[in-house]
């Protein structure tokens, strides 16, 4: 994408390289990772933007969250998530969990596998389905979990000069702040960087982010850096934020979507350049069909591949004459011989129309009830009978064993993963799973004594207790479906 615009910026900053560990980011900017966005294809065309400016400081870019359990049962689709390009340095890799257990575990297979270079944990997503389960935005307010997850992560990775990175949100909601607690927490447990998005889980995206959380988390973390994240969408806004907050460098989502030459606007401003990318609409058709063929070689088909460049189409097409038609024939391609016919359609000669172009992109949505494990918000601490399930995992999650304060002891021991599979914990080995809990006699009436399967979970009905779809698919003895002696 070449640089077509010189025009005058504000004076700027100069931030110097970001420090990650051991790792120098020359430009201080890190990708957000975000589910279906931030997929190798995405992250070869944002670096290939940033390299194509005079000052091709390069950034971080992390790839989409993946799930700790999903990555120790090595679901085939989530090793290919994590999979990098050739030369893709440094290489990184966000997880998602509830249990400190399967955190180590799967830190531990990245690190001894050699999958990484950085990994950072989520405790910011406000997706409904992550924070019922008392994830993402809704854990810190658990400190002895979010401590228990964060310190097993930089206990398995430290050993392999692998930093472990931290992103939150403020807190579950104006009423429930976590985000001091939770940077000086992440500090002390020894992660190499805090990345604060200045909203609430109940804000999700809308509204405008609060940069002066920001300035405050600043001034309570002192010796690793802090991360700036919320309504970036210029390099403008990222040279303010800073200003305005002294944060040590930014976090870019949104502000990406269909301008993957952001990444070279921000190189650039942060070096103190006024060089800014403003390209014409063939420029950008041009980028938008090198999407769509990274896409295709990433999924190794090209249907899909074709299916996934459409959400990205109102995003690269924003603010230029396009037209109606055109617009609503792209979101329908099937192949690259289709969107090349529709592309070239448009006016390749149309210039970058300025403010029209500029601004928000995504939806914001509005403000919303934040859905929570029941009686999540009653203490600041695990109740001991959700302890002893193993941190965060909702009522009806298979996985059971060891709990987070086990684990934090040291002591090793199994955790059943389904399937008549089991995790060690000491050796992060999957192996045959033997059951870890019995029937409580008598707790409930109808319910089996004895061993248990530790991922069926069972549901009072008219007839009795009898095993969920979940469990019938999973029984923990490995039984067949429908035909496990609990019934599972």
């Amino acid at each position: 994408m070449p640089v077509v615009d010189l025009a005058p910026a504000p004076a700027a900053p100069v931030l110097p390289a970001l420090r990650i560990g051991p790792l120098e980011i020359a430009s201080p900017v890190v990708l957000a990772p975000m589910a279906g966005i931030t997929n190798r294809a995405f992250r070869r065309l944002c670096r290939e933007s940033s390299a194509s400016t005079a000052s091709g400081r390069s950034a971080l870019y992390v790839n989409e969250m993946v799930t700790s359990r999903a990555l120790v049962e090595r679901h085939p689709e989530t090793l290919r998530l994590i999979e990098h390009d050739p030369g893709e340095s440094p290489r990184s890799v966000q997880l998602y969990s509830v249990d400190p257990v399967t955190t180590a575990a799967a830190v531990r297979m990245l690190v001894t596998e050699d999958r990484t270079d950085h990994i950072d944990l989520n405790f910011g997503c406000p997706v409904p389905k992550v924070t019922r389960k008392g994830g993402g935005g809704a854990l810190p307010w658990k400190r002895d979990l979010f401590r228990s997850i964060v310190g097993a992560a930089v206990r398995e990775a430290s050993p392999y000069g692998v930093p472990v990175t931290v992103k939150m949100r403020m807190g579950i909601d104006t009423d429930h702040l976590t985000c001091a607690d939770a940077g000086r927490s992440a500090e002390e447990l020894g992660a190499a960087a805090v990345a604060l998005h200045g909203r609430t889980v109940a804000q999700a995206y809308s509204g405008t982010a609060d940069w002066d959380a920001i300035a405050a988390l600043k001034e309570a973390v002192r010796t690793i850096p802090v991360l700036g994240n919320g309504d970036i969408w210029s390099a403008e806004d990222a040279l303010e934020m800073v200003r305005r907050t002294g944060c040590n460098g930014v976090v870019v989502g949104r502000g990406c979507l269909g301008r993957p030459w952001l990444f070279a606007d921000l190189a650039a401003a942060f070096a103190g350049s006024p060089e800014r990318v403003s390209p014409s609409l063939g420029q950008v058709a041009a980028t938008l069909r090198r999407h769509a063929v990274y896409l295709v070689e990433f999924y190794e088909d090209e249907l899909r591949g074709c299916r996934d460049i459409r959400k990205h189409i109102a995003w690269y097409l924003k603010g230029f004459p396009a037209g109606s038609t055109v617009r609503n024939q792209l979101a329908l391609v099937d192949s690259l011989a289709a969107l090349d016919e529709l592309l070239a359609q448009l006016d390749w000669s149309a210039p970058w129309p300025g403010e029209p172009a500029e601004g928000s992109r995504g939806r914001a949505g509005s403000p919303r009830r934040v859905v929570l494990p029941e009686g999540w918000l009653d203490t600041r601490d695990l109740t001991p009978a959700r302890a002893a399930r193993g941190g965060g995992r909702s009522r009806t999650g298979r996985q059971r064993g060891l709990s987070h304060a086990a684990y934090g002891r040291g002591e090793a021991g199994p955790l059943c993963m389904g399937r008549g599979r089991g995790l060690s914990v000491a050796s992060g080995r999957v192996a045959s799973c033997r059951p870890t809990e019995q029937w409580a006699s008598g707790e409930q009436a109808g319910r089996p004594s004895g061993p248990r399967c530790s991922s069926a979970v069972r549901r009072s009905s008219g007839s009795g207790w009898r095993p969920t779809t979940t469990a019938r698919r999973s029984c923990g003895w490995g039984s067949p479906r429908g035909t496990c002696p609990r019934g599972g």
